[in-house]
């Protein structure tokens, strides 16, 4: 069973339909909407400050959800895939996001809608990205954003929503 803790009289709050593994750690002032999928090892330590997630937004396996304490948030939209291993440390993410496996967004940077962060990519403190696609250490733009991009990043969403249901 999941470790879903209520922590300094926070309690996690879940949306209808959501998949949790039996290993996956929400503790503290966490909020996910609707249909969202936490896998395998990922934790979610709302214990400094919030995190809240949107619908359709599914957190791989080993990816890590934290925040400064009282100087950064953890904003997720909806239709994100945060991918294996990743690292969203206080940052916000807009809707139809894809952060690729081992990527690291650092606290305060903003990601805009319909944009793919490249696997193992480092978005640096305070960055503000527009659409596109972003690889490299520091992360750069190396796509302009497009139609097609948008349809990538909500494409993976989409395939998770099935996913989780093999699971429930």
């Amino acid at each position: 069973m999941a470790i879903i803790r209520e922590l300094r009289g926070f309690v996690p709050k879940i949306g209808k339909n959501c998949f949790i593994a039996e290993n996956a750690v929400v503790v503290g002032d966490v909020e996910m909407g609707d249909d969202c999928s936490i896998w395998y090892g990922a934790v979610l330590r709302g214990d400094v400050n919030s995190i809240k997630i949107g619908d359709r937004v599914n957190i791989q396996d080993g990816a890590v959800l934290h925040t400064l304490y009282q100087r950064s948030v953890c904003e997720i939209g909806n239709d994100v895939s945060v991918g294996h291993n990743a690292i969203i440390h206080g940052a916000k993410v807009g809707n139809n996001v894809l952060v690729g496996m081992g990527a690291i967004l650092m606290d305060n940077a903003v990601i805009a809608d319909n944009t793919i962060i490249a696997a193992g990519a480092v978005v640096l403190s305070n960055s503000i990205l527009e659409p596109g696609v972003y690889a490299g250490v520091p992360a750069k733009k190396v796509k302009e954003g497009s139609e097609k991009i948008a349809e990538m990043a909500h494409g993976n969403a989409q395939g998770y929503m099935m996913y989780k249901e093999w699971y429930k």
